[in-house]
């Protein structure tokens, strides 16, 4: 007997899907993809014809059992497909397995539906485009038509055989339900076919979120688990976060400034060109600056930055900015800055990141500044926010994009004090935490910054003084008797008589001592 030898991969083309599924879809075998209503079956079909013959030159075949050919072709329009041209280029066929007119009843004998025919106008339409790619949608509006699940059964394991002897790849799409109760409709299509993968589309919070997850691939690996995935009117079917990320190949030694000299020696020497560097605190601190300081950074320079802001229009940016002496409109003159302004209600979060990856990808930054993610917790559950963190991260890591990512400080202190935004710990994703906290003192409040991590470089340690003005922000001495500053209650053990400006240092107190602020 003649050992088989490993089973092949079809890569899909389909963004981020083969990532999940290690490679694409075992060769030559049927695929169930099954969900409920609106999941995304009938584009996941399209795409896997549409990705064959633009990135690999595959032929395929469309057989539809519920739309139209023209309801398909308008789909594929809407994702860019011109179906109509490759139709007439011999490199899509359709066959169109639909029911005629008086064939809707029940079918309760085998004789009753010839499958045979189909069989034969499928076979035909191969032999004649060269297809390597077949997608039947929908099968269940067929196989359901029988009354017995027995003959279901036998007749769904005669066809998918029948399909594997034409040597092509098949996607069989089929309607589910519920979205986690069983797998398919009625039960016996997962248990013939090779594989099976269920799509979602869960409605949460008043949000839907849409999620692949490979069931089983049978006899190859593949990554377990839900994925989050949107459908993209540039992209198509997309699945975020975008698979496994893929780390450059050497970790930058460049160092960028963080457009504040202070800040700059407070990390080492400013960030390294491939950092993610995550700003925290709460409202008014300075956060917002700190983004506009470093995009600012790339003035003078061949750098481009994107500003994606969440909290404000693109006016009140340029207005706030002009306060502190940063001029945001010569920046665009200039085509060193994109600032894109988008409340977090008005998409949802994955869409959000389609936009960001849509301007890297035209826009081509060489920095980004998010401000604030911390505003998509308004719409978002914690794994949405989590899956775009990690799509976001993933994207600016390949590329070597100098990231600051600014985040409201949550009130908890999490892992030793490490920061967090919507029970995500945000540090363990990021290379760099900074801090911006209130300081309490008897009748003033002061701001003050501390480092809590720089990967890969050695920074300063001291919780250190910060003063905002017209000029922007200034970083200066070590504060004295701070405590508490990581939970978000900073004030000082003791308080000394202050001096009168805001910008002055901090003396020691007088013998006689004086009021006290008590540590909270």
């Amino acid at each position: 007997m003649t050992a088989r030898g490993p089973i092949e991969r079809l890569p899909t083309g389909i963004s981020g899907f083969d990532d999940i599924a290690a490679g694409g879809l075992p060769l030559g075998r049927p695929t169930l993809v099954t969900g409920t209503t609106g999941s995304g079956k009938t584009c996941f079909a399209i795409e896997f014809l549409a990705r064959g013959i633009v990135l690999f030159g595959q032929p395929g075949v469309f057989v539809t059992a519920e739309e139209t050919a023209d309801s398909v072709r308008s789909s594929a329009a809407s994702l860019g497909f011109d179906i109509e041209q490759w139709e007439r280029e011999g490199r899509w066929a359709f066959v169109d397995a639909s029911p005629i007119e008086g064939e809707e009843e029940p079918i309760r004998t085998v004789g009753a539906y010839d499958f045979g025919a189909l069989m034969a106008r499928i076979d035909h339409a191969i032999r004649r485009s060269g297809a390597r790619r077949v997608s039947f949608d929908s099968f269940s509006s067929i196989i359901g038509r029988f009354t017995d699940l027995g003959v279901m059964r036998r007749e769904l394991v005669r066809i998918v055989a029948g399909m594997k002897s034409l040597g092509v790849t098949l996607i069989l799409t089929s309607e589910r339900t519920e979205e986690y109760d069983g797998i398919s409709r009625y039960g016996v299509e997962e248990f013939v076919l090779d594989n099976v993968i269920v799509l979602r589309n869960v409605l949460r919070d008043g949000r839907r979120r849409r999620t692949v997850e490979i069931v089983k691939f049978r006899g190859l690996p593949h990554r377990t688990g839900e994925w989050l995935f949107t459908i993209d009117s540039r992209e198509g079917f997309v699945v975020i976060p975008l698979g496994v990320a893929h780390p450059p190949a050497h970790a930058s030694t460049v160092r960028v400034s963080t457009g504040n000299a202070g800040l700059d020696q407070m990390v080492g020497g400013g960030l390294f060109k491939d950092a993610i560097a995550l700003l925290t605190g709460p409202a008014g601190v300075g956060k917002t600056l700190t983004g506009l300081s470093f995009a600012c950074g790339a003035a003078g320079t061949d750098e481009r930055c994107l500003y994606c802001t969440f909290d404000e229009t693109h006016d009140q940016l340029v207005r706030d900015a002009a306060s502190w002496g940063l001029h945001l409109g010569a920046m665009e003159a200039a085509d060193r800055l994109l600032v894109k302004a988008d409340y977090p209600e008005s998409a949802s979060p994955e869409d959000h990141f389609m936009h960001l990856r849509h301007a890297v990808a035209d826009y081509a930054p060489s920095r980004i500044v998010i401000d604030t993610l911390s505003s998509l917790e308004r719409v978002v559950s914690t794994q949405s926010l989590l899956d775009f963190v990690i799509a976001l991260t993933t994207m600016v890591r390949e590329k070597e994009i100098t990231t600051l990512i600014t985040a409201a400080y949550t009130g908890q202190a999490p892992q030793g004090g490490q920061p967090s935004s919507g029970g995500i710990d945000l540090a363990r994703v990021t290379d760099v935490t900074i801090m911006l906290r209130y300081v309490e003192r008897i009748g003033d409040i002061q701001r003050a910054i501390a480092v809590l991590q720089a990967r890969g470089s050695d920074h300063d340690h001291a919780i250190r003084q910060v003063t905002v003005d017209d000029a922007g922000m200034h970083i200066g001495d070590p504060l004295p008797r701070v405590a508490h500053v990581l939970s978000g209650s900073a004030a000082l053990t003791e308080q000394p008589p202050w001096p009168a400006g805001p910008d002055a240092a901090v003396r020691e107190p007088d013998a006689g001592g004086g009021d006290q602020a008590g540590a909270s």
